[in-house]
């Protein structure tokens, strides 16, 4: 649908691949083109999604299900890693298995398709960024789009990371600290949780997760673009870290210190290397602004 330039506003864009050099984008044109990258983010996730639905059972046994187990292999990890550093079994978590209860006609129906949904934005993720990458493309200046190369690959590395990091990790803590808590005499409480509570404290841990360990990544990217910098990220620092306290209270539903810890130093540790990346953009800047002059 052609608009004129008088009836609305006009946007420079980037030349792309079908687009004639220095182009300009009407607003109208702008939702069409949004409209089609968030057609075919949908029809993508769709797929995934129905991948998941279709292995839905295999899935639940060996993915989902298996950090509640007492084989689950962290468990066997961490004992073996306590007694190699010669700590005993400090590392070792009483066994756990948690038997799930519905109490709902649909709730087997419902939490398939949570664990479905769920699994279909895990899967296509780094398709799901690419296709915001591509809306974001054209309104950055071609410096901005150098900075960014292979931000694709590292935002998608870094969300899987974190993914697994409360899977494998934060995931076994949480569940083993509530199926081992006890409230009352003994015998009194039978800690039996619903299914869908179940599948949503581990969605919420994995994707909190994810997201979280975008840090590093988050940080190059506005260093690149001059919104913050090694000094600004130096001077609080100490602001941060009370944030990361509460962002790890957040992620982690279980009220114990050792899940916050779990997920609290990887934070803080996140935040530093930030900082390590967000001086070396610094000085790389500084030395092209220099050959410049």
């Amino acid at each position: 649908m052609a608009v004129s330039s008088n009836e609305t506003s006009s946007f420079q864009r980037v030349s792309s691949p079908g687009d004639q050099p220095g182009a300009e984008m009407s607003f109208i044109d702008h939702l069409e083109a949004l409209r089609w990258h968030l057609v075919r983010a949908v029809l993508v996730w769709l797929v995934a999604t129905i991948g998941v639905f279709i292995k839905i059972d295999w899935i639940f046994d060996n993915i989902i299900y298996a950090p509640a187990r007492s084989n689950f292999v962290t468990y066997d990890l961490l004992c073996k890693l306590g007694r190699k550093m010669h700590i005993g079994d400090a590392l070792c978590m009483p066994p756990v298995d948690i038997p799930l209860q519905g109490n709902t006609v649909s709730g087997p129906f419902m939490s398939a398709i949570s664990i479905a949904m769920i699994g279909g934005v895990v899967v296509a993720f780094p398709f799901l960024f690419w296709e915001l990458w591509k809306f974001i493309k054209p309104a950055l200046s071609p410096t901005e789009i150098k900075y960014s190369r292979g931000s694709i690959f590292w935002v998608s590395l870094c969300f899987f990371t974190g993914a697994a990091f409360g899977y494998f990790l934060l995931a076994p803590f949480t569940f083993n600290f509530l199926a081992n808590f006890t409230l009352g005499s003994a015998g009194l409480y039978k800690y039996m949780p619903t299914l869908d509570d179940y599948i949503s404290t581990l969605n919420n841990i994995i994707l909190g997760c994810g997201l979280a360990f975008e840090l590093p990544v988050l940080a190059y990217v506005l260093t690149k673009i001059g919104l913050i910098s090694a000094n600004f990220l130096r001077t609080y620092r100490k602001y941060a870290f009370v944030v990361i306290l509460i962002l790890a209270a957040i992620i982690t539903p279980s009220p114990d210190w050792t899940s916050q810890v779990i997920v609290a130093i990887p934070l803080l540790l996140l935040y530093e290397l930030s900082v390590v990346i967000a001086a070396r953009v610094d000085k790389k800047k500084a030395k092209e602004e220099k050959e410049w002059s």
